[in-house]
């Protein structure tokens, strides 16, 4: 396999984390397992199978590999892919690639689809993405990934096979939905993209920003720049259920050692064990 952008890769009760997150840098996740990726910012060779992609915000280095992404499948033979992404950014985006084919030659055949805050994105039978609001210098998005089963009502439990199903033939509705949040995705964002989606602090497995470690950064002044601060997660350390959470997107002002220095420092039990630094 073609090595081209650097991957790191964490597994979690059957699910698979790969990517990097640098801020600045270049910006993309893929979890094989759900056939869904977050954020263009670089594209890995070995991530070109994937087909559908979650793109958080316009700025460069989450989106700026989204052309080289569709050529690369047009190239391949492969199906177009579909890309979602906050609505403002799609017009810019279009004319962008139409410029990469007058350059390249080739067409750039693709999907790119609007998502708001409050939109339901079927991935299959069994997995539903669900858009949240976040909160940076530009329109940008939060998604969160559902485990989506039906179930038997409580009061048909104990029932027998014949009994539930002449309820069923009957009209009843005999099961309901039932959802279990799996991965959060926030890209680049305040404090308030977190809050406004109660549930990423119950996702089995949240990617989030962590761009500012330092204390020299005061908190308020980073906030006004779209991005969170180490402090933000003291403040909320009893809120975090998660079984996994991926601090990410750290600035390239601090050495990874500087990086472990403060958080350490900070969070000494590093959430109970449940905080990895993506470095």
């Amino acid at each position: 396999m073609i090595e081209n952008a650097p991957v790191q890769t964490l597994v979690h009760d059957g699910l698979t984390i790969e990517g990097y997150s640098r801020a600045a840098v270049q910006t993309y996740w893929r979890v094989p397992e759900l056939k869904i990726g977050f954020d263009l910012g670089a594209q890995p060779w070995s991530f070109m199978g994937t087909e559908t992609w979650f793109v958080s915000h316009g700025h460069l280095d989450h989106i700026a590999a989204l052309p080289v992404y569709v050529a690369r499948r047009r190239m391949m033979k492969m199906e177009p892919p579909r890309i979602y992404m906050p609505p403002e950014t799609i017009d810019p985006m279009q004319r962008i690639m139409r410029q990469y084919t007058r350059l390249d030659r080739g067409r750039m055949p693709c999907e790119l689809l609007p998502a708001q805050p409050g939109d339901e994105i079927e991935l299959s039978r069994e997995l539903v993405v669900t858009v949240s609001a976040t909160k940076h210098t530009v329109p940008s998005l939060g998604y969160l990934v559902w485990d989506r089963r039906h179930k038997l009502k409580a009061e048909y439990q104990g029932m027998a096979g014949e009994q539930i199903r002449d309820i069923r033939l009957s009209g009843q509705e005999v099961t309901e939905e039932q959802r279990r949040p799996l991965v959060g995705y926030l890209g680049d964002t305040t404090p308030q993209g977190l809050d406004n989606c109660p549930a990423m602090y119950d996702a089995k497995i949240l990617i989030c920003e962590m761009t500012f470690v330092s204390p020299e950064h005061r908190k308020e002044r980073i906030h006004k720049f779209g991005h969170m601060h180490l402090d933000d997660f003291v403040e909320r350390r009893e809120r975090f259920q998660n079984e996994l959470i991926i601090a990410s997107h750290l600035s390239t002002r601090y050495h990874s050692n500087a990086v472990h220095r403060h958080v350490e420092r900070a969070l000494p039990d590093m959430l109970d064990g449940r905080l990895k630094l993506w470095l």
